[in-house]
């Protein structure tokens, strides 16, 4: 339950996601930074952190 609403907010907030996954690190900021070039590759990183495990 707790990756589906993960995955539900990465396509809000994908950093939100990955900072609650990952805590605070540089993925982070590559989330962040991916999100501002276009929402749709920060989306991709942010599905692709939380499902990895």
């Amino acid at each position: 339950m707790r990756k589906v609403l993960l995955i539900i907010l990465c396509f809000f907030f994908p950093f939100i996601a990955v900072l609650l996954v990952d805590g605070l690190s540089l993925k982070v900021l590559w989330a962040f930074l991916l999100q501002l070039l276009g929402h749709v590759p920060g989306v991709i990183y942010g599905i692709y952190r939380v499902t990895r495990s």
